[in-house]
């Protein structure tokens, strides 16, 4: 007993400790970057706001969510506190202007979260579509992969091509160098990741695995995670040499040995610091790399800061 309370009071002061270090970084670095000062007027809209013909696919800070479909996960106050990292829906959140969509999903087609459920991915599906059906230049990015323990939904492949073809960008290198308005009337990419079922291939209506990567590292200590994300950023090549996405997760998850396990109060030693990690990739010379950028709970203040750094590098100031 006296060994456990000991860890906890070391693991304790660690998390205090690295709260302290991104409170000081932050203080001491500020918020200023190229485009931090913009706000788009539409964020429903931002990307027709920026003009789809000035814009590269490839040049897109993208903001996005993690774990996006739990915004009714689990059962209230019991146990969706311990898994949910979104409270908006996917139209909603697509509506506040976040533009790429990570959803995980089990045998059953339901939407999970570990062993977790909520509602079926025709949610989802149905959510994405009213948003497309209410804009016009909006290039949405969606990843669905089968949840780790879980087997693959039976010819689900065929279940999103039959939902989403119209809108679906087919795998192709090339879309990375192309406008927003040379991909118009298509509106999705989406990146389809199965354990077992056989992945998408070149040409293909949906996206491999392959296109869109990160690095996830498991921790609830926020400057731990952070400089991992700005090492990882360091490591990849530019956006404009790159054929996939590359994601960096502003996120920290619970862990198991630690007292406080829900979501929101651990992500949040991370969640303010979205804007201070784009500045230390200016800093530190990687901003050229940054492509996706997620968090846990998106907010208004969130998508203006992709959506600034956008529209900073179409005007060739970053």
């Amino acid at each position: 007993m006296g060994t456990q309370v000991s860890k906890q009071v070391v693991r304790r002061k660690a998390i205090s400790t690295e709260k302290k270090s991104l409170c000081d970084l932050h203080q001491n670095c500020g918020e200023e970057y190229p485009g931090s000062d913009y706000r788009p007027p539409d964020r429903k809209n931002w990307m027709s706001g920026l003009d789809p013909h000035k814009i590269h696919i490839n040049k897109i800070v993208w903001p996005g969510t993690h774990d996006s479909a739990t915004n009714k996960i689990g059962i209230p106050l019991i146990t969706r506190p311990f898994a949910q990292c979104q409270s908006l829906s996917i139209y909603n959140q697509l509506a506040r202007g976040a533009r790429v969509i990570d959803i995980r999903v089990q045998e059953d087609r339901r939407v999970c979260h570990g062993i977790l459920v909520t509602y079926g991915i025709d949610v989802v599906i149905r959510d994405i579509k009213k948003f497309l059906s209410e804009t016009q230049s909006e290039i949405i990015i969606l990843e669905i992969r089968t949840e780790f323990g879980h087997e693959d939904p039976p010819e689900f492949d065929k279940y999103l091509v039959d939902q989403l073809g119209e809108f679906l960008i087919h795998q192709d290198d090339r879309v990375f160098e192309m406008t927003v308005a040379e991909l118009l009337p298509k509106r999705v990419i989406c990146v389809w990741k199965p354990r077992k079922s056989p992945h998408p291939k070149a040409g293909d209506p949906l996206w491999s695995s392959g296109y869109l990567k990160d690095n996830w590292i498991d921790t609830d200590l926020p400057s731990t995670k952070f400089e991992s994300n700005i090492k990882h950023l360091s490591e990849q090549q530019p956006v404009s040499a790159r054929k996939f996405f590359y994601r960096v997760e502003n996120t920290v998850t619970p862990q198991a040995d630690n007292p406080v396990l829900c979501v929101r109060p651990v992500t949040g030693r991370i969640h303010g610091y979205a804007r201070l990690f784009i500045v230390q990739c200016f800093s530190r010379g990687y901003s050229d790399r940054l492509q996706i950028l997620s968090t846990d709970f998106i907010d208004a203040d969130f998508v203006d800061a992709c959506v600034g750094l956008t529209h900073a590098r179409i005007q060739g100031k970053a």
